[in-house]
């Protein structure tokens, strides 16, 4: 008897587990068929930036007003310039087009920083077609006159207006830079949110010491930033009445199953397609298969949470007692030999 993978994510009914996360392959057709091809249950579309509207739309009034406002008699003999498309509009025609194409659940990624803006564009995305929408939770608070409960106030109030605007389920994409995680957690799922995605990444800029310039910079993940997620999966599966999905560190089959154990509905992976491409989607799927049936597991939903803080004898593992542990042990394997001896 084969082993069923389906899951659930956001009240959607999934074939597998596995989730194409944001990156350069879903942003083009022919890669988001390749992933489908290879047995992906879902996709995310790259963000659509709020800040670069913003921006485009500035640069387009200068444009078109720039003669007038400097010459007034100018708005007499000048053409009309006609609407030209813009980032919104091709971001638009690709979550339509995509979801044309593809039979697997489409989800469009929104990245805002203003409520009217984070309402407004979740609507228009689930308009052309998206399945559900993924918030992208990106801030830096780097002020030092703003507390971090005015932080997660306006993430939840942002939550709360998009849960209430749009009529597809909305999941939350979270750093894991909060000082009470799990009560912002439990705000956000308390807002209205279907699901969370742990966790983001930020991309650190570094500092060119030649051109004494800030430059951007793009390091893929690795396994170890698997550990993260994957800690925090655990603490919250069966706590939260929402989907939970881990993001971060996801490279092998095994990377997966690891997930799963934790007690996330789906694995999302991003830098493993990048390196590898659409078709390590199989290496997933297969070897979680493998494990499943050699671990005489019949579902996905039968091992889902086994390794969970709520399911392990000892749940202080997934707490300070872990930290204290490897402290005092965890690094022996690293020391000299001769040290070990007089220890």
């Amino acid at each position: 008897m084969s082993v069923d993978l389906s899951t659930d994510y956001l009240g959607i009914h999934l074939a597998s587990p596995i989730v194409a996360s944001a990156s350069p392959l879903t942003g083009q057709i022919e890669t988001l068929q390749r992933l489908e091809a290879a047995g992906v249950a879902a996709v995310v579309l790259p963000s659509l930036f709020e800040e670069e509207i913003v921006a485009e739309a500035f640069e387009a009034h200068k444009f078109r007003n720039l003669e007038v406002s400097g010459f007034a008699e100018a708005n007499s003999y000048l053409p009309a310039v006609p609407d030209m498309p813009t980032d919104v509009d091709r971001y638009l025609s690709f979550v339509a087009h995509a979801t044309q194409e593809l039979s697997i659940p489409v989800i469009a990624s929104l990245n805002g920083f203003s409520r009217g803006g984070w309402v407004r564009y979740a609507t228009e995305l689930v308009e052309a077609g998206a399945s559900a929408i993924e918030l992208n939770v990106y801030l830096m608070a780097t002020d030092p006159a703003e507390t971090g409960a005015s932080v997660e106030e306006r993430i939840v109030d942002l939550v709360y207006a998009v849960c209430n605007a749009v009529p597809v389920p909305v999941a939350v994409k979270l750093s894991p830079f909060f000082s009470a995680l799990g009560n912002l957690a439990d705000s956000i799922v308390g807002a209205g949110a279907k699901g969370l995605v742990l966790f983001n990444r930020f991309y650190q800029p570094d500092i060119d010491i030649d051109s004494l310039d800030i430059q951007p910079s793009l390091d893929l993940s690795t396994p170890a930033d698997l550990r993260l997620p994957l800690r925090w999966v655990g603490v919250l599966h069966d706590r939260l009445p929402c989907s939970l999905a881990l993001s971060g560190g996801v490279h092998s089959s095994r990377d997966v199953i690891k997930g799963l154990l934790a007690g996330a509905d789906v694995v999302m992976s991003t830098s493993a397609l990048l390196r590898f491409g659409p078709e390590q989607v199989r290496e997933f799927t297969n070897g979680l298969t493998t494990w499943l049936e050699d671990n005489e597991y019949e579902s996905v939903e039968q091992m889902r949470g086994s390794l969970s803080q709520c399911a392990v004898p000892d749940p202080d593992a997934y707490e300070r007692s872990n930290y204290l542990k490897v402290l005092r042990h965890g690094g022996d394997r690293y020391l000299p030999r001769y040290v070990i001896a007089d220890k």
